[in-house]
């Protein structure tokens, strides 16, 4: 795959929309933050937001896009249905369709969600001098469902969902002390070398995204992961959902750096 990561986030929206992006974002844009994207019926939006505010970790909202499909604190000039890569569609909680351009299925009264991605705290892990095995390999990063339970909201319930990176002992002490800084993106981890103990029974086998090796004298290191919401879409089942495919992800053009001082001014 060609290098993107010095390409401005105008630059890769129009590459998506042209069709010449198609595949996961993990290592474009260097020093922009990503988002994944749940977008719902109006109707079950304050659900949403529930289930958000009582599961902080793995569904940090940066923006509510709403009334049209323009983004603007996130991306002003980006358009949520088709600067993403790659969507998936549920249909009554099933996974029905995987498609490049949304446009055909954005509803007036739909409301979207831009939620805060790990990818987001790699630059930082690899500027530490930790090697981010996904992107070193150029394939997804691995997520695994877990029997950690989320809290429920509305109709909204189902598992909490985390993203894998193998790393050594010392090197996932020093990504924890690093991605504890970034809070809007999923922060510290959550488990740190027993995949067991939070229901991974075959850690060669993810959920959603691709397996990468872990290699002698490393440990799997997991973080809450924004797919979360998607599990619980799937046991909601409402008429229609769209979201990201994992691991293809919105690219902001809010720099990692600012992004906390951004959404901290906001609430104020």
């Amino acid at each position: 795959m060609k290098d993107y990561s010095k390409t401005a986030p105008e630059e890769i929206w129009k590459l998506i929309r042209s069709g010449e992006i198609d595949y996961p974002t993990a290592g474009m844009c260097a020093g922009y933050a990503q988002a994944n994207l749940v977008i719902l019926p109006k109707r079950y939006a304050e659900d949403f937001k529930e289930f958000a505010r009582k599961n902080p970790k793995p569904c940090p909202i940066l923006e509510v896009v709403e009334g049209t499909p323009d983004i603007h604190d996130m991306g002003e000039g980006a358009n949520i249905v088709t600067d993403i890569p790659r969507y998936f569609v549920y249909r009554n909680g099933i996974r029905t369709e995987e498609v490049t351009d949304a446009s055909a299925l954005w509803q007036e009264d739909f409301v979207a969600f831009l939620i805060g991605c790990s990818f987001s705290f790699e630059e930082a892990l690899m500027r530490g001098g930790i090697e981010v095995r996904h992107i070193a390999l150029g394939c997804n990063v691995p997520m695994y469902k877990t029997n950690i339970a989320c809290e429920k909201a509305g109709v909204f319930e189902g598992p909490l969902v985390v993203s894998m990176r193998p790393m050594t002992p010392e090197n996932a002490k020093k990504a924890k002390e690093i991605t504890e800084r970034y809070p809007n993106v999923h922060g510290g981890p959550v488990q740190i070398g027993d995949p067991e103990a939070i229901g991974i029974r075959d850690i060669k086998r993810p959920d959603y995204g691709d397996s990468v090796e872990i290699r002698e004298g490393e440990i799997p290191v997991f973080w809450a992961c924004g797919v979360t919401p998607q599990a619980a879409i799937e046991n909601a089942k409402l008429p229609l959902v769209v979201t990201h495919a994992p691991g293809h992800m919105f690219i902001t053009n809010v720099l990692n750096t600012e992004l906390n001082d951004f959404l901290e001014a906001k609430k104020r």
